[in-house]
């Protein structure tokens, strides 16, 4: 066992080194913002939870993704629910228009499982994307970050790991969340943010943004932080908020990352852009190019164009606008 072990060790040690290997020949760094074209509308509103319904939910952390039968859909974790445990489920929302007004409710898409080791309500920020004709969905359940499947894009079922659990892994720090996918040269970059269990009073960032790398989603590398403190660290609500929802987009040669610092009607997102999906500045902001007033951004392409979407101000639904992006100059 010990020898099987060691090569295990040794494997998982020589994917990371390569997954996570540098071009050595460095590049000009060309450098992109985003930037919102024409009027926001809105696409989703307060969704009727039935028995869950309470005069405190609200719609947070999403993903937007187009289903097999080219219906466009949209999952939302939906917080302060009436239930027990953390109060938090996944509501789904469809429409055959990306640009519809008003999507429509198709209802409770996931509750927490327990039996799978999953904490009470404790569904966290859905992301979902197509691989070979498959759909992935990856999540948090308050400790994990977990994957479920689809062959329709709309009927998810976990994923179980060889102690029959949809966890993929946890840590570092508490409360894994906010997960999100890119693939580049055939390589999974999974992002997510994790922040310490408690503010520890010392200035220093309290929370980082992770990368871990896969070549087949199964088999994840040890964690890597692209980002943590500089500016955005001053701009947060609490401790720990200030690297949450991270989002990256691929543009030409450049990664753009979302990270997010505020919710509600003082919402703010902060933009990287990058030559590497694998640094995005730790503790300054070398790479810093705009600030937008959105929450939770999720970015999509279709057309030719691309959209964000949004959390509203005031946490009751999501909207939608044209999104480019420029060269900074």
């Amino acid at each position: 066992m010990r020898i099987l072990s060691a090569i295990f060790i040794f494997v998982f040690a020589v994917l990371s080194i390569s997954v996570f290997a540098q071009d050595p020949a460095k590049k000009k760094l060309t450098q992109y913002q985003p930037r919102i074209e024409g009027e926001w509308w809105s696409i989703t509103g307060q969704p009727d939870l039935g028995e869950f319904s309470s005069d405190k939910q609200q719609p947070v952390d999403f993903t937007v993704w187009q289903a097999k039968d080219d219906t466009w859909q949209l999952m939302s974790c939906i917080r302060g629910v009436n239930s027990g445990g953390k109060g938090r489920l996944f509501y789904r929302w469809e429409t055959k228009n990306l640009k519809d007004t008003a999507w429509t409710p198709m209802g409770i898409a996931m509750q927490a499982d327990t039996t799978l080791g999953e904490e009470n309500m404790g569904l966290q920020a859905p992301y979902v994307f197509k691989e070979k004709g498959k759909y992935y969905m990856v999540y948090g359940d308050w400790n994990n970050i977990c994957m479920a499947t689809s062959e329709d894009g709309k009927t998810f079922t976990r994923t179980k790991n060889i102690s029959g659990k949809p966890s993929l892994f946890a840590g570092p720090r508490t409360n894994p969340r906010d997960p999100m996918v890119l693939k580049v040269n055939g390589i999974f970059y999974l992002y997510y943010c994790a922040h310490n269990a408690k503010d520890d009073r010392t200035g220093q960032a309290q929370g980082s943004i992770y990368v871990r790398a896969s070549k087949d989603l199964i088999r994840w590398s040890e964690p890597k932080v692209v980002a943590e403190g500089g500016s955005a660290q001053r701009q947060t609500q609490w401790y720990g908020g200030d690297i949450e929802c991270p989002f990256v987009v691929q543009y030409k040669d450049a990664f753009i990352l979302f990270r997010n610092q505020k919710y509600g009607k003082d919402y703010l997102n902060t933009q990287y852009s990058s030559d590497t999906p694998l640094d995005f500045g730790i503790n300054d902001d070398k790479y810093l190019v705009s600030q937008l007033s959105v929450a939770a951004p999720e970015i999509i392409y279709s057309g030719g164009q691309y959209y964000i979407i949004s959390l509203k101000p005031g946490l009751n639904g999501m909207k939608m606008a044209k999104l480019n992006f420029e060269k900074v100059r």
